[in-house]
């Protein structure tokens, strides 16, 4: 099977999205609407925000299933799954973008057992068990007419150390390793698995931060002066999982404006 053929799949493809009820997830969705893809979004709120998201993908052309389920709950995760296979019958793509920041930033030191429980439990062990889930069925699907792929979107903050988030850091410090096992685990069934670190996107995640950094971006903390959008997020996962990188697993992708780049 060649490249192109898998380019040209016989029926829609199939992605699975968490997190997709607005911000980053939201456009995620949206692109891979816009690619041909039929869509599960996942969000833990059903709200009005996840009916305008179904809306918009319904508008795009594409299938749409929202399923309401908590991450951190490990039980969910096959009735998740299923679900593409139920209403579509295959899943193609896992985009893993759910997660929560800090519910106070602050210091180091005052950070809590439980608060560090309950963010990993979302951002790191609800992502690492939806992703064996997933790789399970696919591994166990025929061989397919089309490319398949694994996304998890972590942040600067994988690489980037913010002490008054440390938690945080933690988890998407450890996500970056998940994405690496996963993509080295499915190379042989040519599942590619790809790690997204997103820089400072304009979210309702950063509405707290926006003036401290947006002074700092003006200033050239981030090289391409301006705030990244979720657009540009959503844009780089629709690219990644075409299948027109077919060679490439375990990358991690920095979707920043350069804030990683060392300089002097």
């Amino acid at each position: 099977m060649t490249a192109s053929d898998l380019q040209q799949p016989a029926e829609r493809r199939v992605a699975l999205v968490t997190g997709a009820r607005r911000g980053i997830g939201r456009a995620i969705a949206c692109h891979l609407a816009d690619e041909g893809f039929d869509l599960v979004v996942n969000d833990i709120v059903e709200d009005e925000s996840t009916a305008d998201t179904v809306r918009d993908l319904l508008a795009r052309g594409a299938g749409v299933e929202f399923v309401g389920s908590d991450l951190a709950d490990l039980g969910s995760h096959a009735a998740l799954v299923e679900t593409a296979y139920r209403r579509f019958g295959r899943l193609d793509v896992l985009v893993n973008n759910a997660g929560m920041q800090v519910r106070k930033r602050g210091d180091l030191l005052d950070v809590s057992p439980e608060r560090f429980d309950e963010l990993l439990a979302i951002n790191l062990r609800g992502t690492f068990f939806l992703t064996q889930e997933a790789a399970r069925r696919m591994l166990a699907d025929p061989p397919p007419d089309c490319a398949r792929a694994i996304v998890l979107v972590t942040s600067s903050n994988a690489h980037l150390v913010s002490v008054e988030k440390a938690e945080y850091c933690v988890s998407k410090s450890a996500l970056s390793m998940v994405a690496k096992l996963f993509a080295l685990r499915l190379a042989e069934a040519e599942i590619p698995v790809f790690e997204i670190r997103p820089g400072l996107i304009r979210t309702d995640m950063t509405v707290e931060v926006r003036d401290k950094y947006g002074e700092q971006i003006a200033r050239g903390l981030s090289p391409m002066r301006r705030w990244g959008e979720p657009d540009d997020i959503g844009r780089t996962v629709a690219t990644l999982v075409s299948g027109r990188l077919p060679f490439a697993t375990g990358l991690a992708i920095d979707i920043d404006g350069g804030l990683l780049i060392p300089r002097l």
